[in-house]
């Protein structure tokens, strides 16, 4: 089976092609041709392949008459050898790929029956020929050879005897059916395909499918193969570098195309010869293919032959390159036909002749009989119409779309809608195109009512002119004002007196648009330019004073008299005031409210705008990203309106030494970004910092005091790199960063490095992995109390982390960084097993059990492991569930609530209760908060610190204890610092507090005594 296995597995490999031939075409042509170039890719197939089963086998390896053609091994049957089967399932491969090559180069314009009439022309009379010559020796070892093969001709897989052939029968069906509608006509340019992805697939599969294509022409797997497959691939892919680097270089950009089929041509390219170079040689023969390829596709556009999809290029030109690279580039102990390098160059070029007369002029003279007989290309009417309707009459929703939209057009019919197929895209855009159409109409009828309801209330006409607040004149078909109502005269500044009788178009439009605006008129305001009739035209208009002003025009047309009697109605409203608007909003949208500067919009808008200017003029634009050092403090100190003040000086400073072309903006909070487009260097932005430096180190007078406000500076800047404004302000805002590492109030240019040092400053990724390994972690205990009885009714424990070097780091520098990845779960795993441990050692050592209430990130809450391992350590040190809380952020409920929901399910089934952490600060959805199995809700802290001084705070409280007693729920107060807040609260409703006016979080041993001896609820 050895013998034969290695030509079965390759043929399927080579079978693979055909499908990728067949993704490739119907993606490159156009969708209304894409069954059709389908159903001749199988076609073809079908037919190539039983012609050959029936004499094309034998007259290609039969018994060899004078070299030229076989006669035998007709009708190829079951009396052969397992290996001679194998070998004549591979050979029918070859042909079905040389017969659809000819699809893709006649593609969208010849019919199907005459394209099945090529394909058997090209198997029976000019592929099995050609074979013979080349390859007849092939069959066994008995097998006399084919003329060319005799004089040592060299096509190892088919450069020429496959890729030729079916290039040189492509090349004569050109010439013979012509290019297709339109594609040489100047200024139209036929789309490059409907599914260019789909054709990048069968460029996939048949660079896959050719790894046996070349391989499998071994006819055994000896060890030549593994450099075969090499050489093929290398081959490949520098003709796709090469061909798409030619097309950037020239036309600058990348048509996919030229990818394609430069990765197609190389694999053309060293089939010839794949078992005899090097992959060196290899490269370079792909290279050249490359530009084969390239430029040939550029000389059959020149020569104004239509190949849609470049198989000439592809297949015949770098198969002629190919078939000339064994002789340049093969290696002489590997041919060892006693032939020298000219003597071989001599072999190749008369097979290139004489394989390429015989294709073309066979080819050409079979195509020109049977064009006689019947047309090979399709009628005007079906190329327009499409050939999958055409010839399969395929329709396909689309068509049947446009098809019904074309009736409305042509009979002006709207009446019918057109059909909806539902649960498709089309139907979708049939849907709201009736929509569309009914919405439409309905407007119609709308006006055409009121146009006639107007007519029937003529007698109405001078209480609605005078009342109107917009203006309204009447003109006649010549432009004379006939009507002009006392809105336009307090508009136009004129009375109607004096304008009665003149026309309107002199007095009132702007003089480079009179010419536009009688035209218009005398078109009855129905052309495509100037002010169209029954519409809304947004226009500029003039008053007496010859001061131009923004208006909008609505004209209906007075009467429904003959054109010579036209009258027609202007409505007209001056626009002056809301275009002011709109610039205010626009200003308001693009500047930051409190510094008068620019905001993050405006400043990314701007530049993008810059850099795209940048990269063409070939110049920088540079950031500098300020951050002010010490804006926390005094902001938390002296409160946020003198933080507003100190943002406000900070703008003013930083308008003081800008220029004109700058844009200053307010990033966010105490962040600046200033951006510089002229006179960028790094001298230029290291003056410019040092100077803002300069200014920001003034002092500035607060509530009486004088604060200093350094800066810390990022200094970025192009340097006619290709960045983008993402990651230009990432670069700034990482300068920024290590401002501050240097000891704020400085200025820092961006280094590559900084990228990782950043990382690496943000990354305790490895630390916390080992601070779990050696016991760093430890926990603390905050009791929760209830105020009236002054039981204990639970703790929170909470995690710390003493650092061997750092010391105490606060989890709200670990614990943000462990959520970014899964040691979040790691970290929580750990806290739930040391709770339950020393929840365990507590009972054991005689304690009073009281609920304990543990911190879980949004990260595991949703995941797959939490309840289970709950469950197990429960089980593990024998904790009942009503001694258990989980704490969860409102925050995490923005993830996935449904999932939330179904975890705190499992959790309540546990007897686990469940309490919201930070409530009021969060999502704070009551259509979700009424679903969640909650037990507890926790007001948070940034409400309890002046609930007891400010109203709003303490409304907030009460409003959350009010919605937790609606809903049957606990209420928990954190952070209680003194006694107002508790009497406060106390007050509000609230019955459990806890905070340092009662406990501070506590180590175990100290939290062991206290439950051995102060009173709690359990």
């Amino acid at each position: 089976m050895e013998e034969y296995s290695w030509l079965l597995v390759t043929s399927a490999f080579v079978f693979l092609m055909q499908a990728g031939f067949l993704c490739l075409e119907s993606g490159r042509i156009r969708s209304k041709n894409s069954i059709n170039v389908a159903a001749k890719n199988i076609s073809d197939f079908i037919v190539s392949t039983t012609i050959f089963w029936l004499f094309g086998f034998g007259i290609m390896f039969g018994d060899s008459v004078v070299g030229l053609f076989g006669r035998s091994h007709f009708f190829f049957d079951d009396t052969h050898t397992p290996w001679e089967i194998s070998f004549f399932i591979f050979q029918m491969m070859f042909c079905g790929t040389a017969a659809t090559l000819t699809s893709g180069a006649v593609a969208e314009r010849m019919t199907f029956v005459g394209y099945l009439s090529i394909t058997c022309v090209l198997s029976a009379l000019i592929y099995p020929i050609v074979g013979h010559w080349a390859w007849s020796g092939a069959f066994t070892s008995e097998s006399s050879q084919g003329w060319l093969e005799s004089l040592g001709f060299i096509d190892f897989a088919g450069a020429t005897v496959v890729h030729s052939v079916g290039g040189w029968v492509a090349l004569a069906a050109i010439i013979i059916i012509g290019p297709r509608l339109g594609r040489f006509e100047e200024g139209i340019r036929l789309p490059p395909g409907n599914n260019l992805p789909l054709s990048a697939l069968g460029t996939l599969l048949i660079w896959f499918g050719w790894f046996g294509f070349n391989g499998g022409s071994t006819l055994a797997l000896t060890d030549a193969v593994p450099l075969i497959i090499l050489n093929t691939f290398i081959s490949a892919a520098w003709g796709g570098i090469v061909a798409a680097a030619i097309n950037y270089i020239r036309d600058g950009y990348i048509e996919v195309g030229f990818v394609l089929n430069g990765t197609i041509a190389g694999l053309v390219g060293i089939t010839a010869a794949c078992h005899i170079v090097s992959p060196g040689a290899a490269i370079v023969i792909g290279a050249v293919s490359g530009v084969v390829v390239y430029y040939g596709s550029l000389l059959m556009e020149r020569w104004r032959l239509d190949d849609a999809l470049d198989v000439v290029p592809a297949h015949l030109f770098a198969g002629i390159w190919g078939t000339l690279s064994v002789a340049l580039f093969g290696q002489t102990d590997k041919i060892a036909n006693g032939l020298s390098t000219m003597e071989q160059l001599g072999v190749q070029a008369l097979g290139i002749v004489s394989i390429g007369l015989y294709c073309f002029v066979i080819g050409f003279a079979g195509m020109w009989l049977l064009n006689k007989v019947m047309p090979l290309r399709a009628s005007r009417e079906q190329e327009e119409q499409g050939l999958n309707v055409a010839e399969h009459r395929a329709t396909t929703e689309m068509f049947d779309l446009l098809t019904s939209m074309q009736y409305q057009q042509n009979h002006a019919d709207f009446s019918t809608p057109v059909p909806e197929e539902p649960f498709t895209e089309v139907g979708q855009i049939a849907q709201k195109y009736n929509q569309v159409i009914n919405r439409v109409n309905s407007e119609i009828t709308q006006r055409d009512d009121a146009l006639m309801r107007f007519q029937e209330s003529e007698v109405r006409k001078s209480a609605i002119l005078n009342s109107s607040m917009d203006c309204i004149v009447t003109i006649d078909r010549f432009g004379s004002v006939m009507e002009f109502n006392p809105a336009a005269e307090r508009t136009f500044g004129c009375l109607k007196k004096q304008v009665r009788g003149g026309s309107f178009i002199d007095l009132f439009i702007l003089e480079e648009d009179r010419y536009k605006i009688s035209t218009s008129l005398h078109s009855g305001f129905s052309s495509s330019t100037g002010l169209i009739l029954n519409r809304r035209n947004p226009f500029r208009l003039q008053r007496e004073s010859n001061q131009p002003f923004p208006a909008e025009i609505a004209i209906t047309k007075a009467n429904t008299e003959s054109s010579t009697d036209s009258e027609y109605t202007l409505h007209i409203r001056d626009m002056t005031r809301q275009v002011k608007l709109q610039k205010r909003l626009k200003q308001l949208a693009y500047s930051d409210p409190l510094t008068g500067l620019y905001n993050r919009t405006y400043l990314m808008d701007s530049l993008v705008s810059a850099l795209l200017f940048a990269t063409k003029q070939k110049t920088s634009v540079g950031l500098l990203f300020l951050d002010l050092d010490n804006f926390k403090i005094i902001n938390d100190t002296l409160g946020h309106k003198a933080g507003d003040e100190l943002l406000c000086e900070v703008a003013t400073r930083l308008r003081s030494v800008s220029d004109e072309s700058d844009v200053i903006a307010r990033w966010g909070g105490d962040e600046f970004v200033l951006m510089v487009t002229e006179k960028v260097s790094e001298a230029e932005l290291t003056e410019r910092a040092q100077t803002i430096l300069g200014v920001m180190r003034a002092p500035i007078h607060l509530n009486e005091q004088y604060y200093t406000i350094p800066t810390s500076i990022g200094v970025a800047f192009t340097n006619e790199q290709s960045l983008d404004a993402d990651q230009l302000i990432q670069q700034a805002d990482i300068a920024m960063y290590w401002a501050k590492e240097k000891g704020r109030d400085n200025a820092q240019f961006f280094r590559p490095d900084m990228t990782n040092l950043a990382t690496q400053k943000f990354g305790f990724e490895k630390e916390i992995n080992e601070a779990l390994v050696s016991d760093q972690f430890y926990l603390v205990y905050q009791p929760k109390v209830s105020v009236h009885q002054g039981h204990i009714m639970g703790l929170e424990v909470l995690i710390r982390w003493n650092h061997p070097t750092k010391g105490l780091i606060s989890p709200a520098e670990f614990i943000p960084i462990a959520e970014e990845s899964n040691l979040i779960i790691i970290v929580d795993e750990w806290v739930i097993d040391h709770t339950f441990a020393q929840c365990r050692m507590w009972h054991d050592q005689g304690a009073k059990c009281v609920p304990i209430a543990m911190n879980i990130s949004g990260r595991h809450l949703v995941s797959e492991t939490l309840v289970p391992y709950i469950a197990a350590k429960m089980a593990e040190y024998d904790i009942d569930g009503r001694f258990v809380e989980i704490e969860i952020t409102e925050g995490v409920l923005l993830s996935d609530v449904e999932r939330c929901i179904e975890v705190m399910a499992e959790l309540k089934a546990l007897n686990i209760k469940i309490s919201i952490d930070d409530f009021g600060t969060g999502y704070s959805s009551l259509s979700y908060l009424k679903k969640l199995p909650l037990d507890i809700l926790k007001i948070d802290q940034s409400f309890v610190n002046e609930c007891d001084s400010h109203s709003e705070d303490g409304k907030i409280c009460e409003t959350i204890i009010q919605l937790a007693k609606n809903l049957d729920l606990g209420i928990v107060a954190e952070g209680v610092e003194t006694a107002e807040q508790v009497e406060k609260l106390a007050s509000l409703g609230c019955e459990i507090f806890q905070g340092y006016y009662f406990y501070k979080p506590m180590e175990n041993l100290d939290m062991g005594e206290l439950l051995m001896s102060g009173p709690s609820e359990y």
